[in-house]
Order: structure tokens, then C-alpha cells, then sequence
């Protein structure tokens, strides 16, 4: 994809999340984009810095680790999104500042083990399973409140709020429901840890369903770069 490709989209998307906010009252500065750059190119990614964007989502670890080596020379913040195996926590640990996917005390634990003491604290949301779908990463909404008091006494750790990828559809009521179920469980966690402020939904099919329903934090893969590569 062409500069003017990326940074067509990236105009595109900035509007599109202007009106999405305007339409829920709220301040298009409230909300963060995240360029999903999974299977794109370190020129993608360039061109995507270079039209003000900051903060990049990657899924597949050595991947990744392979384009923060590369893009080290640029001021950007990596944030880890899909699924955390244990024996990858230590790369995890090592190379990102946000993590939105941890699902098990055993992944937290090994995360806060594994920062290195020279890094500040890791950036967590806990990934939920809004479904209920077997198929799903993801903990309960039962057990969601045990797990986030566990990992707010991890002192590398710096819990910041809630992931969750709903099922798909193309229903907003539906989207909409699916995301409210989110923002009410960070209300109800806020009892236990009031600093919680990520609200890590939304992608480029639904966000401004997410928008409407609170999302701080959208994460936009073909809406930034086209049809993924594979």
C-alpha cells in the first residue's frame, strides 16, 4: 500500500472517529487508535508513523519483537493483543509496554516475574469473555473480579482496564449490547481498583458502536493498512 493509501485511510478513520465521538458526546481526545500492524510491512508501519500515529497492536510475537528491533529508531509504544502462551511471556515482557490479552493469574504472574527491573511497570488489561463462547480467549465475567485483585498486587504489573472481542455481527444493537457488558464489569471492578481507565474494544467493523458505548481505546487493522496480508 501506497503513503497516500495509509494516509488516506488514517484521514478517513480520524473522521470517522470524530463523528463517532461528537454523536456520544464525548471528546475525540478520550480515544486512542491502535494500528494493528500484524503481517504488515515495516514500510507500512513507517507511513503510519509518519500520519501521527504512535501506538501499534502485534499478535504474533516473533514477528513482532522482529519490527520493534527494526523500528527502534522510532518513538512508538508496542502493545501485545493476541493470545499469551506461557512459553512466550518472557519475550512479551521483554520487548512490549501494553499487554491487553492476559486471561490466567499464571500468565500474569510470569509477566511480572519476567519485566525486566530496569523497565517501569507493564501496562495490563484482562481479556474477557463477553460471549461466553467456548471458542473464545478470554476469562468469565464470574471469575473476572478474583482474577483483576490478583494482579492488582503484582508490583510490575500496572492494571489499566479491559479487553474483549465480541462475537461478530452486524447488528449495532447487538455490537452495542456485547460492548455495554464490558464497560459495566470496568464500573463494577472499579471497586477494587478505582484507577482503572482502558476500555480496549472496538475494531474497524464496530467501533463507533464501541465508541458509543465507551471504548477508550479502538483497535484498527484494515480501516489503517486494507486487506491483511497473509
Amino acid at each position: 500500500m501506497s503513503n497516500l493509501s495509509v494516509t488516506a485511510n488514517i484521514a478517513k478513520l480520524l473522521q470517522r472517529v470524530r463523528l463517532a465521538a461528537q454523536k456520544s458526546q464525548r471528546s475525540n481526545t478520550d480515544i486512542r487508535i491502535l494500528a494493528v500492524s500484524k503481517t504488515q510491512s515495516i514500510r507500512a508501519i513507517r507511513e503510519a508513523c509518519d500520519s501521527g500515529l504512535r501506538e501499534f497492536g502485534e499478535n504474533y510475537l516473533q514477528e513482532a519483537v522482529e519490527k520493534i528491533l527494526q523500528l527502534d529508531d522510532l518513538d512508538l509504544t508496542w502493545h501485545f493483543i493476541g493470545p499469551i502462551q506461557t512459553n512466550k511471556t518472557r519475550l512479551i515482557a521483554q520487548h512490549f509496554s501494553w499487554v491487553h490479552s492476559v486471561d490466567r493469574l499464571k500468565v500474569a504472574r510470569r509477566l511480572n516475574d519476567q519485566r525486566p527491573p530496569e523497565l517501569p511497570p507493564m501496562q495490563v488489561c484482562i481479556q474477557v469473555n463477553t460471549s461466553g463462547e467456548a471458542s473464545k480467549s478470554g476469562v468469565s465475567l464470574e471469575m473476572l473480579s478474583e482474577l483483576a485483585g490478583e494482579i492488582n498486587k503484582l508490583p510490575r504489573l500496572n492494571l489499566r482496564g479491559l479487553m474483549a472481542i465480541p462475537a461478530a455481527t452486524n447488528d449495532p444493537q447487538e455490537q452495542r449490547r456485547a460492548f455495554a457488558t464490558l464497560r459495566r464489569a470496568l464500573e463494577d471492578l472499579k471497586a477494587i481498583a478505582p484507577n482503572l481507565d482502558t476500555l480496549s474494544m472496538g475494531m474497524s467493523g464496530d467501533m463507533e458502536a464501541a465508541i458509543d458505548e465507551g471504548s477508550t481505546l479502538v483497535r484498527i487493522g484494515t480501516g489503517i493498512f486494507g486487506p491483511r496480508n497473509t
